[in-house]
């Protein structure tokens, strides 16, 4: 059979395909030959820094150092997903003035690039860190990306405060083809470097003096890009990084020592912190800490009922201006107000204790997110916190963090855990002291379960005991579950056992919200369908807590990863067999242990029931990558064990 395609049928087809054909052309058109390069150099990339390049001006003024660090940055996108580059933000505050912010969008059109200028800029507070918290950002959007299309911004920074040199950066999450840093420094300042994870770099370093200058050159090219993991370190543990301090500098009188070693920073943190509380107490605090105290007899119950106190009564809000963001508010103000930031909370604790005659010291530390030590770096970037330290007549030390809630007077707070502490002594000087880090088994975890079987459905009773940083996080959440319904959604989610029909149906607390008391929960339960019949046997697989489970490492991760803190489990389970029923089958007991994790599985039976055993350590809160195949060894191997079951059969 012949078929006939109408005339105006196929003009409308070709219509059609040179408007197809058009359209191909014109978007291999839009390809600039640049864009293809680095699309083929970069196949897995979104995006592509083709330069980079940083000049940091310091020259010397009489007594003044007056800093100004210049940025330029163009970046290449290489897929469709370009805009959601597009919104960019500054940051800024007191000690780092913006001026001259350049932005613009270069698209490629007709065989050439056409610039964008950024025309709308926007500022905003930002109220997320503890001692800078009069940051700004400065908020615009690139106009137009797209696949192929290129950023380019450039703006200065006036450091106000030579102590607050920022670090540079020779890698990030996108590839960097021209990275450059130079430093122009009048000779009279003298200056020192700290790298970073820069060992197995080839970077280009170059220092010659011209006229009055001493100029510091730093350039890498073609530097891949970092993968980004869930869990891993901070960026600053990972891309490599050069710390420029100013260590002194010379006037025509003397010479002033700036940051080169840690005493220079404490002289000056001193300097911020001497003459705060040198007032008068107010009556009503004096008459808080009398009531506090009244009926404690040593020392430490009373450290311990102030800094309890404090935890609930002043209310943590962080928002400072210029020098503010590093000295405290007097501990009359703090009170009357009831809020301030971290070091208004350690001011308020520290005259509390001094009104109770017991000595409590300021104290600087930088949060796990900074990993430098304080010989390393003796700058403000060393440290982004401060809390009160408290030394007992045996020496022992309690690091108290009243920012925090619920926290028990021996547990510091769980992002100082192994920091480097820097607690004045006054005038006198200064220690350094590390923070310890919590064992596993005060962070506890500790549940006993009696089940019955009822046909195939369990249904249990639980008693579990939750201590330390678990209970915390407990007690965080629990904190805004105000209806019955949330909370029992709550306990669902945090105490699930054997798979996703688990249901709580009833529960009680004990010393819920207690600071020093472990939080009980005691509830009843059941798991619809979770035990197998098959003709006279019953299947029950008694692992219902199955924690190492989510501890599977990925065989391809580049970083380190980073835990809370140690963790410690402990689950009992006692199955009651039914009657007419005998055990016909039981796992063998499993132990594994390294330096890292131990691990234990053991079932035990009688007449009438079987008791099932399982605990583990998790004695860690970081893992390299060596460590993550060790502690994925213990996860196949337990992930074996979790797998049996015990066979019951009918008499």
């Amino acid at each position: 059979m012949a078929i006939f395609i109408k005339p105006n049928l196929i003009n409308m087809r070709i219509f059609y395909l040179i408007i197809l054909l058009g359209i191909s052309i014109t978007c291999f058109a839009q390809e600039s030959e640049e864009y293809k390069r680095y699309k083929t150099l970069y196949p897995n990339s979104t995006a592509v820094t083709l330069n980079k390049e940083t000049t940091i001006t310091i020259k010397l003024d009489d007594e003044n150092i007056n800093i100004i660090q210049e940025h330029f940055e163009e970046d290449l996108y290489l897929d469709e997903g370009a805009s959601r580059n597009a919104k960019r933000s500054l940051h800024f505050s007191s000690f780092f003035e913006l001026e001259d912010v350049e932005a613009s969008s270069l698209v490629f059109s007709d065989g050439k690039y056409r610039e964008m200028e950024v025309e709308e800029f926007s500022e905003k507070d930002e109220l997320d860190q503890s001692f800078y918290d009069d940051s700004k950002s400065l908020n615009f959007i690139f106009p137009n990306l797209q696949k192929g299309s290129k950023s380019r911004l450039k703006y200065s920074e006036n450091v106000k405060n030579p102590r607050f040199l920022s670090p540079f950066y020779f890698g990030d999450y996108s590839p960097i083809v021209n990275n450059k840093i130079t430093i122009v420094a009048d000779k009279n300042i003298n200056l020192k470097f700290k790298e970073f994870h820069t060992e197995d770099l080839d970077i280009k370093f170059s220092k010659q003096e011209k006229r009055n200058n001493v100029i510091y050159t730093w350039e890498l090219k073609n530097m891949g890009k970092f993968k980004y993991e869930y869990n891993a370190p901070t960026y600053k543990k990972i891309f490599p990084h050069i710390v420029p301090i100013i260590t002194s500098y010379k006037t025509k009188n003397n010479t002033v020592a700036l940051a080169n070693k840690v005493d220079d920073l404490y002289q000056w943190y001193y300097s911020l912190v001497k003459n705060i509380n040198k007032d008068e107490p107010d009556e009503e605090l004096i008459t808080v800490v009398n009531d506090l105290t009244a009926d404690k007899t040593s020392d430490f119950e009373k450290v311990k009922a102030i800094y309890y106190w404090t935890q609930k009564n002043i209310k943590y809000i962080a928002f400072e201006y210029a020098l503010g963001g590093f000295i405290p508010r007097q501990a009359n103000d703090v009170f009357n107000k009831k809020y301030g930031d971290c070091k208004d909370n350690s001011s308020i604790l520290y005259k509390m204790l001094e009104i109770a005659g017991i000595k409590g010291d300021l104290t600087w530390i930088g949060t796990r997110k900074i990993p430098y030590s304080y010989e390393e770096v003796p700058t403000p970037l060393v440290d982004n916190h401060m809390i009160l330290s408290y030394t007992d007549d045996t020496n022992n030390t309690y690091f108290l963090d009243a920012t925090g809630r619920f926290i028990p007077i021996d547990y510091p707070t769980p992002f100082i855990q192994g920091k480097e502490a820097l607690i004045s002594k006054g005038a006198s000087g200064f220690v350094i002291k590390k923070v310890p880090v919590v064992p596993a088994k005060k962070n506890a975890v500790i549940d006993t379960t009696v089940i019955n079987l009822e046909n195939e459905n369990i249904v249990g009773t639980s008693q579990v005991t939750i201590s330390g940083y678990r209970k915390l996080d407990c007690f965080d959440a629990l904190e805004y579950t105000n209806t019955d319904e949330k909370l029992k959604t709550f306990y669902i989610k945090q105490l699930e056992k054997g798979n996703n029909k688990f249901i709580i149906d009833d529960f009680t607390e004990t010393n819920k919200f207690d600071y020093d008391k472990d939080l009980i929960v005691n509830y009843d339960f059941n798991i619809n369908g979770y035990a197998k019949k098959l003709g006279d046997e019953i299947y029950v697989n008694l692992n219902l807590n199955k924690e190492l489970r989510p501890y599977k490492m990925e065989d391809d991760r580049k970083n380190d990863i980073e835990y809370e803190y140690k963790s410690y489990f402990d689950y009992t389970t006692t199955l009651i067999i039914p009657e007419g029923y005998t055990v016909d089958y039981i796992p063998e007991n499993i132990s594994v242990s390294n330096d890292l994790i131990t691990t234990n599985i053991s079932y035990t039976s009688n007449e009438n029931s079987i008791t099932y055993k399982h605990d583990v350590t998790f004695n860690f809160i970081n893992l390299s990558l060596q460590q993550q195949k060790e502690i994925d060894k213990v996860v196949k191997t337990i992930g074996k064990a979790y797998k049996e079951v015990i066979i019951l059969k009918k008499l």
